[in-house]
């Protein structure tokens, strides 16, 4: 990417609740080490043509990490994980050139 002077990177985090959640461990942490690294490599990497984005999903996602034992009033309100799709795939295109350092909900995005 430095030597064709362009690129998209895109995290995937949760937000600051989960990172600190009791019992997420190591989940919740390697969260928030997610989100650091993407900050300090947007830093890094201004004027290089790279950008440097995190894409969260904006609640809890029917994923592996939520137990099928919750209730079910819980359950319907898990977000589908094709939530993401719109986001990142704005967030890979040549849309959002110089759109970088940013904390993307998926709930809330709308295509621009």
């Amino acid at each position: 990417m430095l030597e064709a002077g362009h690129g998209k990177i895109v995290n995937i985090s949760v937000s600051e609740t989960t990172m600190r959640r009791r019992g997420f461990t190591p989940y919740g942490p390697s969260r928030a080490a997610t989100d650091s690294l993407s900050h300090i490599m947007a830093a890094d990497l201004v004027g290089s043509g790279i950008d440097v984005n995190l894409l969260l999903p904006g609640g809890a996602t029917r994923s592996g990490m939520t137990p099928d034992s919750a209730p079910e009033d819980v359950q319907a309100n898990w977000l589908d994980p094709a939530i993401m799709g719109p986001p990142i795939v704005w967030l890979a295109s040549p849309a959002s050139d110089g759109i970088t350092d940013q904390r993307i909900v998926a709930t809330e995005f709308a295509a621009r």
